[in-house]
């Protein structure tokens, strides 16, 4: 994984048609966040290609990629879902899946020649999709006075907050989303801040990016 605070997904869903000696193999990619997801994915493309020899699939979900799965789906063992695995590993996405349709063209491709064509026309469908990387947050509120708001500004300046709110009414209210490998960090020093009536209170919670 690229860090401990971000992780890679697909920017968007893909497809990839390649022929090798006259079979024809097309990488369906898409950002998946659930096996039900994944499922329902599998199913579309399998309903699209009714006559096709394989669909070959494999796929890691989760932020650290907690879940990985992969299916030859009747090609040789290890010839045609650990190739696609691997190209997703490779590639640092998670979120994703990829299915690699064959219809058979009559020319046997041997073991290595299968491996060659599942793999690269899931790196393919990889390179047209494209990478977003997302930051895993926590979302903080802090109350203050006014004249704690540069002390307040700069602090989550230098933990790199994304997002910041104000809220001006009596009290100054800010939200903001910080990088979870500065939370801990932040909270000692707004711990301190309110110690010190610099701030009223504080709270946070996980979020999304």
């Amino acid at each position: 994984m690229p860090g401990t605070n971000v992780y890679n997904e697909p920017s968007s869903a893909a497809v990839y048609e390649e022929k090798i000696k006259r079979s024809v193999f097309i990488a369906n990619l898409e950002p998946v966040h659930s096996e039900d997801e994944a499922r329902d994915f599998l199913t579309r493309i399998i309903s699209q290609h009714r006559d096709a020899t394989h669909n070959c699939r494999a796929y890691i979900i989760g932020n650290a990629g907690e879940s990985e799965y992969f299916s030859d789906d009747g090609e040789p063992s290890g010839t045609a879902g650990r190739p696609i695995l691997l190209a997703i590993k490779k590639s640092t996405l998670v979120n994703v899946m990829i299915i690699v349709t064959r219809y058979f063209g009559g020319v046997k491709l041997g073991t290595r020649g299968l491996i060659d064509a599942y793999g690269l026309t899931a790196s393919k469908a990889i390179e047209l999709a494209g990478v977003i990387e997302r930051v895993i947050t926590q979302k903080f509120s802090v109350s203050l006075d006014y004249a704690s708001m540069g002390t307040i500004t700069r602090l989550l300046e230098t933990h790199n907050a994304m997002n910041l709110s104000w809220n001006y009414q009596e009290s100054v209210n800010v939200n903001a989303d910080v990088p979870v490998n500065y939370c801990e960090s932040l909270s000692r020093e707004l711990d301190e801040l309110k110690a010190r009536k610099f701030i009223k209170s504080f709270d946070k919670n996980l979020t999304a990016l």
